[in-house]
């Protein structure tokens, strides 16, 4: 009889030469696997809409024979993706994309970038977070299930290559200003974007740790860029000029962002955006309707319109409120973070989900009460651009409009819409104008939401 220890002794040295056979074959990472594990069978039964109308509410599992057909777009080969693949429904103008969870380092080895591959769903697991739907095995927290990776010994099992030539995807040119949920899990690329200027010193990650870096464009549109600590690239330093980015779109809780597979994603061979592009002054941009509802003062709003040829930033510009005849500022708005299209509105609220409610869309930009969005229609309004000058303004500071011309209590004020440029001096011709006084040639009309108010629209 065998002893155990000679047993063991065979079974070292049968994996020892194992090892050395391996190390003799493969002179790094990125062989090539072998050809014969795609698949030329399979056919797609299934959509990726389809896929995701299956879920409804958690996690669910899926027990019908169903294969969905996607294409490649992400990559571990430079580590910057980890235990996650991702892929899309074209390798051309995609309209959906997933994701699988998955326990296989070097997956890109198995599933390259650009090829074909099958995903047999039954018994994956599908579920929902922050909108993005996912696709894996599970596990349980605290008594909830989540999507978990999938063991990688049952990864052939479920994910296969198609025979065909892998084939080159195409990115979808896009702006930061136009990133909506449909394009999650997608390959896209952003032109005109640069580093946020206080980190171009900066190196991509942290060592050992996902780092959180800001690409911005030249209109202030911001997006994360994320990194990973343990990816190849991890200690370079990033880029100081501006250019162009591929990378695969991702979302969470904190919003959007983008994570590249290599630095040849990168393209930032351009001079940066110069700071008076995005500011400037204009009498282009004014004030063209005040609200304050008489049946719901929750729906309230102040709308500007961008009369110009050009669509423009309103970085630096400011909204304030001198509230009744207060001749110091009562509460300024920061208007940074919006762009007015040309010929085109921004509305803001100060109760946005309530404005949403009445009107069925939402503001462009939600604040807080008493803010220059809240009058009760007796307060003054100007509009300030980046260099302090008043480019616009409503009533007239130090003056209470109680019983003026300037009064919009329970009422609206509304631009006339043959007037194309601010006026830093408030004018009552340019204005018609409701309330529940009907003073000083005002309307005596007071204006019930939604159906008084034109929100978005010039009248």
């Amino acid at each position: 009889m065998t002893s155990f220890s000679s047993t063991l002794r065979i079974h070292l040295f049968a994996s020892l030469m194992a090892a050395l056979l391996l190390v003799g074959c493969v002179k790094d990472r990125n062989f090539n696997p072998p050809k014969e594990a795609c698949a030329v069978d399979l056919v797609a039964n299934t959509s990726f809409a389809a896929i995701k109308n299956l879920h409804s509410k958690g996690v669910v599992q899926i027990h019908e024979d169903l294969i969905l057909e996607g294409y490649v777009i992400s990559s571990d080969q430079e580590g910057n993706f980890f235990g996650t693949l991702h892929f899309q429904d074209s390798p051309s103008n995609p309209t959906e994309g997933f994701q699988i969870n998955i326990d296989l380092r070097d997956s890109h080895l198995f599933y390259p970038m650009g090829s074909k591959i099958y995903i047999k769903l039954k018994d994956l697991y599908l579920g929902k977070q922050k909108g993005v739907y996912k696709l894996g095995g599970v596990f349980t927290s605290f008594g909830n299930l989540s999507i978990g990776r999938l063991p990688a010994k049952v990864v052939p099992q479920h994910i296969v290559t198609s025979c065909d030539m892998d084939i080159s995807v195409v990115p979808v040119q896009i702006n930061l200003g136009m990133l909506d949920d449909t394009m999650v899990n997608t390959l896209v690329e952003l032109n005109d974007v640069e580093i946020l200027e206080e980190e171009i010193d900066l190196p991509f990650a942290e060592f050992q740790e996902e780092t959180e870096r800001n690409l911005v464009d030249c209109n202030d549109h911001e997006i994360t860029l994320l990194n990973s600590g343990y990816s190849n690239f991890q200690a370079e330093i990033l880029p100081s000029g501006s250019g162009s980015l591929i990378g695969v779109l991702l979302k969470d809780n904190k919003g959007f962002h983008i994570v590249i597979r290599s630095l040849e994603d990168l393209n930032f061979e351009n001079e940066r955006c110069e700071d008076s592009i995005d500011e400037f002054t204009s009498t282009s941009i004014f004030i063209s309707e005040l609200a304050d509802p008489d049946n719901n003062s929750g729906a309230r709003f102040v709308e500007l319109y961008n009369a110009g040829s050009e669509a423009l930033s309103l970085k630096g510009w400011t909204l304030t409120r001198y509230t009744n005849g207060n001749i110091e500022v009562s509460s300024t708005l920061d208007l940074s973070n919006l762009f007015i299209g040309l010929e085109s509105t921004v509305v803001i609220s100060p109760n946005a989900n309530e404005f949403e409610r009445v009107y069925g869309f939402a503001p462009d930009l939600g604040v807080g009460t008493n803010s220059p969005a809240d009058s009760n229609g007796d307060d003054n309004l100007q509009l300030i651009d980046p260099f302090g000058k008043i480019i616009d303004v409503f009533g007239i500071v130090g003056e209470d409009g109680t019983g003026t011309n300037h009064e919009f209590e329970d009422g609206r004020a509304v631009r006339n819409p043959d007037v194309l440029q601010a006026n830093a001096t408030y004018t009552f011709d340019e204005w018609v104008i409701y309330n529940d006084t009907g003073a000083s040639e005002t309307l005596n009309e007071p204006q019930n939401a939604p159906n008084d108010f034109t929100p978005r629209l010039r009248n």
